[in-house]
């Protein structure tokens, strides 16, 4: 039985660490709606045996979660996904320069078009916002 709402696909993120690789995905799943506030999140042990990860980096990745405010521990009732955390000062600015600048330096350099990114970016714009919506 799936627990988790979100997988991991091989070489989707080459040159990433799986512990970064399970933070994305889940960040994913959390920004789409695949998960809402307050709903159980699953155990370590569980995402380690469904994403077949070492459990002390499925339990690295809970605590990154949990410290960045995607998720909460509640006593009694398990870690739980928390209401979406507030961006930072200084997240937008990151985004916009280091983030976007990356991804235009790749575009380039696999020579894609500006018309064919701008597509692929509102794709996957409009990806997020279908699933949000189910």
């Amino acid at each position: 039985m799936t627990l988790l709402r979100f997988s991991l696909r091989p070489g989707s993120r080459q040159g990433e660490t799986i512990f970064d690789q399970v933070v994305f995905a889940a960040q994913k799943a959390f920004i789409s709606g695949e998960f809402a506030p307050g709903q159980p999140f699953p155990s370590v042990r569980a995402m380690a045996a469904e994403l077949k990860i070492h459990p002390n980096t499925a339990h690295k990745v809970v605590q990154h979660l949990i410290q960045e405010g995607y998720l909460e521990s509640r006593p009694g009732v398990g870690t739980v996904v928390a209401k979406p955390p507030s961006v930072r000062i200084g997240e937008r600015k990151h985004l916009l320069t280091h983030e976007v600048e990356q991804l235009v330096v790749e575009a380039r350099r696999v020579g894609l078009e500006l018309t064919e990114l701008v597509s692929a970016v509102e794709s996957e714009w409009a990806k997020l916002g279908e699933a949000k919506r189910k």
